[in-house]
């Protein structure tokens, strides 16, 4: 039997004048949805809100050994079964995509929607962004096949249940970004399975190993083999090999990059050496939040040169790899895209293919 790892990852919320100001869908444990108490909570209002049918607060109330019904404590931790969570199927959308890549075997187009048993593959010069219902963004980098082993939608909260199969290759998420929770998000590799919440991470499945790195965020780790926990805390990544062995290492900080300027190869920026790293990763977004993969190098050098993928303002994001394969964090900047040639009062003259003429440099 395969033995998997499984990470839940939280967020701490605020609380004030006692009272939390927002719902907390807490991602899952197990089986279990976790909902963490608001003021005002009944078992009978939860129970209606996720389950479709306000009389399963009995069995909420027994399985959370809950004494008063309408006296909730706030904050409290409260398991509500997938079992009877009302749910519809969901689909995600392709908001980006660009080279090699297959649903199903087939050439995809931007907006193509992608369901339940789904199976993606990004070619090894391709990028690809799915989004949910929930404005979670899930970025594949080249190389990469992944399954949608569930793709659920929340029939009342609004919220998520997707389970995805990272096969090989790498997969960067951010989950939830408007704060509201998630109902369940995992990633599944051959040797882990990652749930999140509310977080920004990335995974990777490579040949004997899995690597998870959280840049926001809160993990915990449990392992079948010894029945353990550890918290994994912000800015640290967890390697974990296929003979069960675990270990833990400190992401690396963010370079002191320049900013981009025109060099004689296109656009470049320089950086002082890293302690810690071996190489770096060169990304070119379309995109602040980086989920819009235009162009994607691995370089030893500390000046590198890179292009825009065509007009409107491009970002270009780099981050130190250490010697163990932890990616760090990424420093950022902005440079604009092509030039595009304008007529006498403004407007970009277009091509026979009603595409802007751009200008470069020579």
């Amino acid at each position: 039997m395969r033995k998997y790892l499984a990470l839940a990852c939280f967020a701490t919320f605020s609380l004030f004048a006692n009272t939390l100001s927002v719902a907390q869908p807490s991602g899952a444990e197990g089986d279990d949805f976790i909902y963490n108490v608001r003021q005002g909570d009944t078992l009978s209002a939860l129970s209606k809100l996720y389950t479709g049918q306000s009389g399963n607060w009995r069995t909420l109330q027994s399985l959370n050994n809950v004494a008063d019904t309408l006296a909730l404590p706030i904050g409290k931790a409260l398991r509500i079964p997938f079992s009877l969570i009302a749910e519809v199927p969901g689909q995600a959308r392709i908001s980006h995509y660009s080279g090699d890549v297959t649903v199903n075997g087939r050439r995809p187009q931007t907006d193509t929607l992608v369901k339940e048993g789904d199976e993606i593959v990004v070619g090894s010069n391709a990028f690809l962004t799915l989004r949910l219902s929930d404005d979670s963004t899930i970025t594949l980098p080249p190389s990469s096949t992944l399954s949608l082993k569930r793709l659920r939608d929340f029939t009342h909260a609004g919220l998520t249940d997707s389970i995805l199969q990272l096969e090989n290759g790498e997969l960067e998420t951010r989950v939830a970004p408007d704060h509201r929770g998630v109902g369940r998000f995992e990633v599944h590799t051959p040797v882990s399975v990652t749930g999140v919440r509310g977080t920004d991470l990335r995974v990777r499945s490579q040949d004997d190993r899995s690597i998870t790195e959280v840049i926001s965020g809160r993990a915990k780790l449990q392992t079948d083999a010894t029945s353990q926990s550890m918290y994994i805390k912000p800015d640290q990544g967890t390697i974990v090999k296929a003979s069960g062995e675990v270990s833990t290492g400190n992401l690396l900080p963010a370079p002191a990059m320049s900013e981009p300027e025109r060099g004689p190869n296109g656009w470049q920026v320089s950086f002082p050496p890293l302690a810690g790293a071996q190489e770096y990763l060169v990304q070119v977004t379309l995109d602040e939040e980086g989920s819009q993969i235009y162009s994607r190098q691995t370089t030893a050098d500390t000046t590198v040169s890179f292009h825009a993928g065509g007009t409107g303002t491009h970002y270009v994001r780099v981050r130190g790899i250490a010697a163990d394969g932890l990616m760090g964090r990424d420093a950022v900047a902005s440079f604009p895209g092509q030039l595009v040639l304008q007529s006498s009062n403004g407007a970009p003259v277009m091509s026979s293919f009603d595409l802007p003429i751009t200008l470069q440099d020579y």
